[in-house]
């Protein structure tokens, strides 16, 4: 019985994944590698904003008609800073692009590949059988491509999980998640039934 339960969780899996879409998916797992792999840049990214706010702080408090010399020296450095920082944004988001990219390769194989080599693996073998005489002339269809007659072949289990996954997915989102997000709309209120 472990043939329909690995089918199921691997349906469930790649549903998932498309639900949510390989740029969501993608993005999430390149921040926890950052914070995973503590990436020196992005260590010197979040110390240079660190440094930049403060040094706008100080520049906004310095008179730039009073202090002129010291003024214009924070003003430089502010600027190199901030040069220094787009170079820096730059690289990781080069990074992260190539990262994506592999990863989204990955999710595809995943998602599309490990389908077709499971019903190319398993094709003669049944999923369970059915009892007979249940479902009459649709258990040759049930069976498709390659099971024994009576069965439920890999490729229509694929296909029914598939199904059923979906439909959870579409009543949840319609009648719990847009419910909810009625229920914050309503929450605010709006032009016209607000009081001055």
């Amino acid at each position: 019985m472990y043939l329909p339960t690995f089918i199921f969780l691997l349906v469930l899996l790649t549903e998932t994944i498309l639900f949510l879409g390989y740029s969501y998916v993608t993005s999430a797992a390149h921040d926890l590698y950052l914070k995973a792999s503590k990436d020196p840049r992005a260590t010197k990214q979040d110390k240079l904003k660190r440094d930049l706010l403060k040094m706008k702080n100080d520049l906004a408090a310095t008179s730039s008609q009073d202090e002129f010399a010291k003024w214009a020296k924070m003003r430089r450095r502010l600027d190199k800073g901030i040069t220094d920082l787009e170079k820096l944004n730059s690289d990781i988001a080069f990074s992260k692009t190539g990262f994506e990219l592999k990863l989204k390769s990955i999710l595809w194989f995943l998602i599309h590949g490990s389908q077709v080599l499971m019903v190319l693996w398993f094709r003669k073998s049944p999923v369970f059988y059915l009892p007979p005489g249940w479902f009459g002339p649709a258990q040759r269809l049930l069976c498709m491509p390659f099971s024994p007659l009576g069965s439920v072949s890999v490729a229509v289990w694929f296909a029914a999980c598939r199904r059923m996954i979906k439909a959870i997915a579409l009543t949840v989102n319609d009648f719990i998640i847009t419910k909810n997000m009625g229920a914050i709309g309503s929450a605010t209120p709006t032009p016209s039934t607000s009081t001055s």
